[in-house]
């Protein structure tokens, strides 16, 4: 298969895969769907419940042993003990500890007696078991809350069943039921093997707790793996060991499409350590086994020397030779080449012939990579006719179908273990790691620890694409905003997609940007193998518009907060139909908490011009901007404060975030995920972009690809709006609007407008 199809199928996975987001979250969580299921036999008795996912699961299961292997939500044991089971991956983004406290908060449980533990991958109990797009919290937050309300309904009906009292009379608090009248108390544990035996309720008719009366959610806590990360304890898929096992690493084409012609594996069977050295012819799947050399030796060491040791030819007769350098200067030239057909909204060419003031410019951003901190990993175990694998993926449920369909084994024969993954950032929902360990482990006998080194997260990421935008818009002489006009050079692998994160967004970036509004794309071939990288396409859609929304009301003698403000509440074009789908038949009520909101907008950008100061003044050389972004549920501002001296060097006093992605679960998580998107956006903005030419990345280690360090990394304040809606997820927003406001920032200060992302190739340091 050739490359630009392998590349279509990435793409077109890509694509199903955040529609899968939107609908799993836009889903209204009813019961008709789904039910709880008891389930008793855990030693020395107690009370567990699971979901039930009607279309997925036809009831409980059992391992050889008769002990129940039902993936269990919410466990309490005899010794007052409350284990809750988080599904969905630990990225960094403290979904373990928010889990836990959703589910805790409906079941009044002691935060201090609550143990959270990672569920195991079991899709046809759990259904979907993932981590993108920011939907975590949104998808998880009705059946999270039902779980504990569940759980806690069954505790008192034991109670009052005991006690021979209605349940009106009961109360529950910190894992205790109450009977005020009569003094009597009963602890969770005591009451667990009686709940058990109890029928489950109907939790449709269960009433849910309003934001005033939570006891748990909204304060501040630690994330529940705190201690065993600063003691060193093994949590992360680096950190699997198994008795025996062996280690691996590949060797793939440095340019995407490349075979293996020849390679010395004589030679590297007789390095010390070395059990075994082999050719993968790999799949037709990008995101599955590439063409590569793959060595398996006693120790890491070991394999790495052995990796610096071989010598190989690779077949490039269909390898990308792809040349970003060639590729940028088309772009330029095209940029101002608006094709046709292109999308419009009133009347553009009139809204300019009119106009006070027209504005142009040309914003262009580079490819960047993921580069977490922990690289690329899986370990595999083939035995007894099964395939066991310990994976640090961000979709190991679709990771187990995958490998499964490729090995052609039953799903039944696949077990796959959830570690904590030392980052994502979008770059671990490919699941390639998997499928080489799986392929590795099927030719030895011992389990195989695969593991990449850094050069590898570099030369075979899923990159965010690079792209060139080509602005113009028009303020009447009333200083409004009357036109935009946008043209977006992208990627594209087969002529008709643009390659993720590159092109239109995918569903946040507004379609209107003014009354008159007319949206171009045109596409560029690429080979590079691209992905979603944090906020995808709208990371640097935000950073276009947002800047150029400022050139715009510079242009107009406008303060900037007031034009923001009027922009974000604008009257909005007419989209389709509500209430009908696309073929015609009712539609789902929108969820409205992952609608564009003006009320919400304005209240973000209003609170970070307030703790910005926005409107002081600032000595000379020193600038402040601001910039508002909304994505994936999230209405983000976020203003920057900085000086610039004669060198271009930057100095960021302080960085103000504001944040509405409705009720907060952790303070102390939201904090970290807000300021560490915003430093993470500071990096990207910066310092960070990659290379390519004849196909191959430029860049092979940190020493060519800067990224933040601490010691300039600025204070960020972080502040929330708790609004009513239901919460959104934080990873994804927080990064959207940084870009805009650094640049308008450095505008303030010097004059000087950065339309190049990263800015470090304006010339411009931290």
């Amino acid at each position: 298969m050739q490359l630009s199809e392998q590349l279509a199928r990435h793409e077109a996975k890509m694509r199903a895969l955040y529609a899968e987001f939107e609908t799993l979250v836009r889903q209204v969580e009813t019961f008709g769907r789904r039910s709880f299921l008891k389930l008793a036999g855990m030693t020395g008795g107690g009370l567990v419940l699971a979901f039930k996912l009607e279309a997925q699961a036809s009831g409980a299961q059992a391992d050889g042993a008769g002990t129940p292997d039902l993936n269990a939500f919410v466990r309490i044991a005899p010794d007052d003990t409350v284990t809750l089971f988080s599904k969905c991956p630990e990225i960094g983004q403290g979904i373990k500890t928010a889990f836990g406290l959703i589910i805790a908060e409906e079941l009044d449980a002691d935060w201090k007696k609550v143990k959270v533990e990672q569920a195991p991958v079991k899709p046809k109990i759990y259904g979907y078991m993932g981590a993108g797009g920011s939907t975590s919290i949104p998808r998880g937050w009705d059946q999270l809350r039902q779980a504990g309300a569940a759980a806690r309904a069954m505790l008192v009906a034991a109670a009052a069943k005991q006690w021979n009292v209605p349940t009106s009379e009961l109360s529950a608090s910190a894992s205790v039921v109450t009977h005020k009248a009569s003094g009597r108390k009963a602890t969770y544990g005591e009451l667990a093997q009686a709940a058990a035996s109890l029928p489950v309720p109907d939790v449709a008719t269960l009433p849910l707790k309003n934001r005033a009366d939570y006891k748990l959610i909204g304060k501040r806590y630690t994330g529940v793996d705190n201690r065993k990360i600063v003691t060193g304890q093994p949590l992360f898929g680096v950190d699997v060991e198994l008795p025996g096992m062996l280690i691996a690493n590949l060797v793939m084409c440095p340019a995407p499409g490349g075979k293996v012609k020849s390679a010395n594996l004589d030679e590297i069977k007789k390095m010390p350590g070395v059990v075994d050295a082999f050719v993968l012819e790999g799949t037709d799947d990008l995101t599955e086994v590439k063409p590569c050399v793959a060595i398996v030796a006693k120790s890491t060491w070991e394999a790495f020397k052995a990796k610096a040791a071989l010598k190989m030819e690779w077949d490039e007769s269909n390898a990308s030779k792809d040349s970003l350098t060639q590729l940028a200067a088309k772009a330029k030239d095209l940029a101002r080449k608006l094709p046709a057909p292109a999308s419009n909204i009133g009347d553009v060419d009139k809204a300019f012939a009119s106009a006070g003031k027209v504005v142009e410019a040309e914003y262009d951003y580079a490819m960047v990579a993921h580069q977490h901190l922990e690289p690329q990993n899986a370990t595999a175990w083939w035995h007894d006719g099964v395939m066991e694998i310990w994976s640090p993926s961000q979709g190991s449920d679709r990771g187990l179908a995958g490998v499964a369909k490729m090995l052609k084994l039953s799903e039944d024969k696949m077990i796959v273990h959830q570690t904590r993954a030392g980052g994502g950032f979008g770059r671990r929902l490919m699941n390639d790691y998997m499928f080489q360990a799986a392929a590795i482990a099927m030719k030895v006998s011992a389990p195989v620890k695969l593991q990449w080194k850094r050069e590898d997260d570099f030369a075979q990421d899923f990159f965010r694409a690079g792209g060139f935008h080509y602005l113009k818009g028009a303020v009447g002489t009333d200083g409004k905003l009357s036109a935009i006009q946008t043209h977006s050079v992208g990627f594209s692998a087969d002529g008709t997609h643009a390659v993720t994160g590159s092109g239109r967004s995918n569903n946040s970036f507004p379609t209107d940007m003014a009354p008159n509004t007319r949206h171009a794309i045109t596409l560029l071939p690429l080979l590079t193998p691209c992905g979603a990288w944090r906020g995808p396409t709208d990371n640097v859609q935000w950073f276009a518009s947002g800047s150029f929304l400022h050139e715009l009301s510079v242009a107009a003698g406008r303060d900037h907060v007031e034009f923001l403000l009027e922009w974000v509440n604008r009257p909005r074009a007419a989209g389709p139909q509500q209430g009908q789908g696309a073929d015609g038949r009712p539609a789902p009520a929108p969820d409205t908490s992952r609608i564009f909101n003006a009320g919400r907008a304005t209240g973000v950008v209003k609170m970070a011009a307030e703790k910005s100061g926005w409107g002081k003044k600032l000595p000379a050389g020193s600038g402040l901007g601001i910039s508002f972004a909304f994505g994936y549920g999230g209405h983000v501002a976020e203003a920057v404060e900085l000086s610039v001296d004669a060198k271009k060097h930057i100095t960021i006093h302080k960085i103000t975030a504001v944040a509405d992605i409705g009720p907060i679960i952790n303070i102390g998580g939201a904090d970290n995920q807000l300021q560490c998107g915003v430093l993470f956006a500071l990096s990207a903005a910066m310092f960070e972009g990659i290379g390519v030419e004849q196909g191959r990345v430029q860049q092979t280690n940190f020493h060519q690809y800067p990224i933040l360090r601490m010691r300039s990394a600025p204070p960020v304040e972080p502040y929330f709006i708790q609004s009513d809606f239901r919460p959104a997820g934080l990873g994804e927003p927080s990064v959207l609007p940084l870009a805009a406001a650094l640049g308008n920032a450095i505008f303030a200060a010097t004059g000087t407008r950065v339309r190049t992302m990263p800015f470090s190739r304006a010339g411009y340091s931290i």
